[in-house]
Order: structure tokens, then C-alpha cells, then sequence
């Protein structure tokens, strides 16, 4: 892939990555050996997160590299800790980075950039994320590009409905490699087929479940992975689901089944003490990565949920046990992320129906795919009920490509497999 990068005769290659398969390291090794080459390059992200994590990779894998931040007029339009880099300047104007090997920003940012000359390369990290009128206004800024991206996580983001372009080539909400495609269909496509994020018990779901047709297995094997408590379990179900993740990789608290607010305080109260309990116990991680045991402290644990007001309460709950360092937040703003350990408000659960929001497939696989050693689950009873009652029926839209596996079936795949490391439990 990067010989096409660099030796290739077309204008764009494409690499689909699954999740933890090495992508943020794809970039970065790109736009060294690009730079290396002596080809400078543009690199676009799609938010400001990822953009500086991709800076401080570059700026502490080569030292000696120019690298340049270019950032909105905004206040804190970025990480302040790259100020601390002697390699990287920053600036909200593109003049003055000109001249440097590599310059990185958001696509929002290079939108509103204009060049005598274009850059000969560009790298588009997180491609799928990206919307095609995004691509369409950064388009002239380059002559050649690198797209990298996941293609079963969500599907880019848009506040305006767009029912009336769908089926057509040029739909300005497709991703931005959907559109790619449609029009350049010779372009060359590679695949990364190992994951390095998920553990050898969550990659063979997280593949059959998400991504059918491009199949991945994790970089390493059963039992290189474990986690371990010092405080032995007090019995209660959030210790019983938390063993039982320990040792399977996966666990499912399910609740009393009951229809409830989107907020339920019960199942908010249960992810806060699943995440507390595991604090309180000690826990640490065994993993190919160190020799000895590594603390599983709060900054290695997450808690997803499908809305922000979910992820609100959350942090309220944890805030009243005394948690604090533990990220929380919806499935859009962890995806790219990893911890060790993720607990996971089921998008289902409580609900008296099933609406295409909560069967998006991408939501779903951002979820259950964050975590390097378990993932939990918690959920109210009657997902498989609720599923079969409210089968999927969606419009049908001429000339637009059916993603397979659509959400239902992913909920109910997954569901299954869950349902195996099942812990009921009546609060």
C-alpha cells in the first residue's frame, strides 16, 4: 500500500482498517517515508483530537521532522502540550507553515486554506468518518492521496436530511471513499487483516458481526490477555459480571426487563458501580505489551452510551461514588479511542422500540470494539423480544448500496453471543 503511495500511477489508494489494526500507525509511517522522499504532504483528520494525537505520534517518532499544526482562530483550538514539542509550529494560518515537510489539520480547517501550488500528497485519516462535500472543498489542495479508514464504524454526520440525493454518485452525505469509488472505481483498495486493539476473544464477534465480507483476527492469541483483582468478589452482580469479563472478555448485567426513560437512573446506577467496583478491587492487566502487570487505574477504563444525556448521568453517578478519570461518552466521540476495559450502556435497553438510530450498525461496532482486554454490557432484559417484535423497515432507496449486516442483525448476533455471559441481577 505504501509502494502505491509512493510509486503507484493513480491519484488515491484506499486501506481499509477494522478497529485497533494499526491505522493511526499506517499514517504515521506514511508521512514519515513521504517526507523522507522528500514529497511534502497535507495530512486531514476529522477532528481536532485526532489531529493532535497524529502530531505528537510524528513529532516524537522524528524529532527531527518540521511538523506544522494548523488550527482555527478558535481558544484552545488545540492540545497546548504541543507547544512543549521543539519540532511543531503551530499557527491559524497556512503561510505561515509553508515550507514544512508535514502540516496537519482538520478538514473543517483546510476547507477555508488556498494554495498557489497544491501539495503533492495528502493522507485523509479516518476517510469513512468524512463526508464527500468534505472531500469536495479540500479536493483542490492536492494532487495525490492516501485514504485511511474503518469502514464499519459510523457513518458520517449530518445535521440536514439528504433523502434527496440518496442513490446518486455525488451524495454529499456518502463518506468520502463511497463517492471516491463510485467515480474512480480502478483505484486500488488494500486491507489491514489483524487487530491489534481487540483480544482473541472479542475479535472473531466484533468480525462475524461487522464485517462479513472483510474478516480480521486479533494480533494476539488466547491468554496472552488477562485481568486480575486483589480484592476477591463480594457476590453482588456487578462482581459477578466483572469476573466474568475477567475471564471470558465479556460480560452482560442484565436488569429486571421495563420500559424506561433514556436516562434510567437504575441502569445508570448499575454502569457507575460495575466501574466503581472495579477500581475498588484492584485490577490489573496482563498483556504482551510489558513484562510485568499494569494498574487498571481510571484512565484506562470508558463507559459508552448512544446519547449524551446517558453519558451525563453517568458521570453524575460515578461523580457521587467519588470516580473521577474515567472517560464517558457517546459512541461518536470514543470512536478511534482505546482502553482496557469498556463498560457499554446497551442502545436498547429499556426501550419500547427499536428506530433506525439505534440500530445503527457503526454505533454498535464502536462500542464493542474499544477495549483491549473486556468489555461490558449492561442492559435491561427483552433486547431479543424487542428485536422480533420490531423488525427493520426502513425505505428502500433505488441505487444505494445495502450495508450488510444491517443494525438488526448485527443487535441480534451480538446479542446471542452476550447473552452466553449473562449476570442477572435485581438492584
Amino acid at each position: 500500500m505504501l509502494a502505491d503511495t509512493l510509486h503507484g500511477p493513480h491519484r488515491g489508494v484506499v486501506v481499509d482498517s477494522p478497529p485497533g489494526a494499526g491505522k493511526s500507525t499506517l499514517v504515521v509511517r506514511a508521512a514519515l517515508e513521504l517526507a523522507a522522499a522528500g514529497r511534502p504532504l497535507m495530512v486531514v483528520a476529522q477532528t481536532n483530537a485526532q489531529v493532535d494525537d497524529l502530531v505528537v505520534r510524528l513529532a516524537r517518532k522524528n524529532p527531527d521532522l518540521p511538523v506544522g499544526r494548523l488550527h482555527s482562530s478558535d481558544t484552545d483550538a488545540y492540545d497546548k502540550a504541543l507547544d512543549e514539542l521543539p519540532n511543531v509550529r503551530t499557527s491559524a494560518k497556512a503561510a505561515d507553515l509553508a515550507g514544512l515537510d508535514v502540516v496537519l489539520s482538520t478538514a473543517a480547517k483546510w476547507a477555508h486554506v488556498k494554495v498557489d501550488e497544491p501539495w503533492r500528497h495528502a493522507i485523509v485519516d479516518e476517510a469513512y468518518q468524512m463526508r464527500s462535500d468534505a472531500l469536495l472543498a479540500v479536493a483542490g489542495l492536492f494532487e495525490r492521496a492516501l485514504f485511511v479508514g474503518d469502514p464499519g464504524q459510523l457513518d458520517p454526520f449530518s445535521v440536514v436530511g439528504a433523502e434527496q440525493w440518496a442513490g446518486l454518485s455525488y451524495d454529499p452525505s456518502a463518506s468520502a471513499v463511497t463517492t471516491l469509488l463510485a467515480h474512480n472505481p480502478e483505484l486500488p483498495q488494500h486491507r489491514l487483516p489483524v487487530s491489534w486493539r481487540l483480544p482473541a476473544s472479542a475479535a472473531p464477534l466484533v468480525s462475524d458481526a461487522f464485517y462479513p465480507y472483510t474478516p480480521f483476527r486479533s494480533g494476539t492469541g488466547p491468554g496472552q490477555r488477562r485481568l486480575r483483582f486483589a480484592v476477591p468478589s463480594d457476590g453482588s452482580g456487578p462482581d459477578r459480571v466483572i469476573d466474568e469479563a475477567a475471564e471470558t472478555g465479556w460480560g452482560l448485567l442484565e436488569l429486571p426487563a421495563r420500559h424506561t426513560p433514556r436516562t434510567d437512573p437504575e441502569a445508570v446506577r448499575a454502569v457507575a458501580a460495575v466501574v466503581a467496583r472495579m477500581l475498588e478491587r484492584g485490577g490489573a492487566a496482563v498483556s504482551e505489551q510489558a513484562e510485568d502487570p499494569a494498574p487498571l487505574t481510571a484512565d484506562r477504563i470508558a463507559v459508552g452510551t448512544a446519547h449524551r444525556d446517558q453519558a451525563a448521568a453517568v458521570r453524575s453517578a460515578l461523580a457521587e461514588l467519588g470516580v473521577r478519570e474515567v472517560t464517558v461518552d457517546t459512541a461518536n466521540r470514543l470512536q478511534g479511542r482505546e482502553f482496557d476495559v469498556t463498560v457499554v450502556l446497551h442502545p436498547l435497553s429499556g426501550r419500547p422500540d427499536a428506530t433506525a438510530f439505534h440500530l445503527e450498525t457503526g454505533r454498535l461496532c464502536v462500542l464493542a470494539s474499544r477495549h483491549r482486554h473486556a468489555c461490558i454490557v449492561v442492559c435491561r432484559a427483552g433486547v431479543s423480544e424487542l428485536l422480533d417484535d420490531h423488525p427493520s423497515t426502513e425505505p428502500v432507496q433505488l441505487g444505494v448500496t445495502v450495508k450488510f449486516p444491517d443494525g438488526w442483525e448485527a443487535m441480534m448476533s451480538t446479542w446471542a453471543h452476550w447473552s452466553e455471559h449473562r449476570v442477572p441481577w435485581r438492584p
